[in-house]
Order: structure tokens, then sequence, then C-alpha cells
């Protein structure tokens, strides 16, 4: 969506949050011991007391209110029972939902517990490299040379970057255009920043893989040749200077 009204930006602001606060309260409720669905089911709880909907399962029917994938799992991971968070894990939360006809997403790779895998330098790379493509994403600007920005500073890491996943714009629905905030330069893709438009711009950060294959399951992502994926993502305003950061209270860069 484009905003335009100083009620359309106070309804994204609240959707935002929405997403963001329960994003950083199911970070820190998180715990070895625990399955996905009991983090899941918390992190529902939290939506429905804010007022709000959780987006994958509106859109897609998606079996979770909200994503969460473990180790191997690239994304769009189900929340189970006999999934059981172990100290070490990498996890990846992606909270989206609607709030009085507003959406907005966030999502953040972390380790739970102690980093005994050695996780923590590929989850810090993604959040810089996040860090770095919204700072230079303005009106005008070309959405192929911010996804040209994302995979240089992952190649100079010694990382790569998962191709087939994007950011998307967002706002009335869960995906608006621009459909395809790619990872890397796609030179096809001639589209631009407009001025404020509302963008979620994501990082899928890897160790080895390039593509995220779907499972058995019909929704969990895992890299085609094996490795792990952070992901780090906001919902943000395009403006003539630095975008607005709506789902700031997430506190992924605390």
């Amino acid at each position: 969506m484009s905003i335009s009204t100083e009620s359309e930006r106070t309804g994204m602001q609240l959707a935002s949050d929405v997403v963001a606060i329960t994003l950083k309260k199911m970070r820190e409720y998180a715990r070895p011991g625990m399955s996905t669905k009991e983090l899941d089911e918390f992190g529902g709880a939290l939506l429905a007391g804010a007022g709000g909907r959780s987006a994958p399962a509106m859109t897609y029917n998606f079996p979770g209110f909200t994503c969460i994938s473990v180790n191997e799992e690239a994304a769009h991971g189900i929340p189970s029972a006999r999934r059981i968070l172990q100290e070490g894990d990498l996890i990846n939360i992606d909270v989206s939902a609607e709030v009085n006809g507003y959406w907005a997403d966030n999502g953040g790779s972390f380790v739970i517990g102690q980093d005994i895998h050695g996780h923590g330098r590929l989850v810090e790379t993604s959040k810089l490299i996040l860090q770095k493509a919204i700072s230079n994403i303005k009106g005008g600007v070309r959405i192929s040379e911010i996804g040209r920005l994302i995979e240089t500073e992952a190649r100079k890491a010694g990382y790569k970057v998962i191709k087939n996943l994007a950011g998307h714009g967002i706002g009335r629905a869960l995906h608006e255009e621009p459909h395809e905030i790619a990872n890397f330069c796609d030179k096809y893709n001639r589209t631009r920043f407009k001025k404020n438009a509302v963008v979620a711009i994501e990082t899928f950060i890897s160790t080895i893989s390039t593509i995220a294959d779907t499972q058995a399951d019909g929704w969990t992502l895992i890299g085609n040749k094996g490795g792990f994926v952070a992901q780090h993502e906001h919902t943000i305003m395009v403006t003539d200077g630095q975008p607005v950061i709506f789902t700031g209270k997430n506190e992924i860069w605390a």
C-alpha cells in the first residue's frame, strides 16, 4: 500500500506494534525443553489479546499462528508438539498479522540458550545486512540494487543468500506489490521503490544453500544443499530519506 493519510499511517503503526511486540515476547519466552507448538500458542494468545489475527492462518490456512523454523529449516516451519527446542538451536520466528484492516510482518532468527553450535555469527550478519539494506532504501532506488547490496554483503561475510525467498509489499494484505524484493540483483526487475510505499524487507542469509525447497508437509522450506539460514525482517515505509521502521518495537537491533 501507499500511505496517503495520517489515519493510514496510524493503522499501519498499530498493526506493526502488535506483531513486533509479539515477536519480542516470543523470543523472550522461548527456552530449551519447550515445544514449538507451545511457543506458537503463546504467540497466538498475544496476537488475539492485542486485537490481531494471524496473517498466514487467514491468508493461506497455515497450521499455526506463527511460522517457527528450527535449525536446518529455512522458513515456514510448522509449530509442533513433537519439536522440542534444545540448547543452542537456531530458531526463526516469523510473525505477521492483520489488525483493523492493516497487515504487518516481521521476523528474526536467534539462538536458544548458549550458542554451543556457533550460529551466532550467521545471526548477527543477517541483522547487520538487513540494517544496511534498509538504510539504503528511499524513493527512486531500484529494488534490484538493494538485492545486489544484500548478496554482496553476504558474500563478503562468507555466506550466500536464498534466491527464491523475498521481501514484498504489504499493508492492506499480507502480500502486495512489489511482490519480489529479492536478496540478489535481479537484472530483469527494473521496479523502483516508491515514496510512501509500505514494504516488508527481509534477509535470508545462508551458510551453503541458494534455493529453499518445499518439504513433503507442503510448508516447511529447507535449503537445497543443507546448512543453515538466518532471516530478519522489518515492515517499513519508504521516504525520500531514511525509511520509517514500523516494526522497531521487536528490538532485533537492541
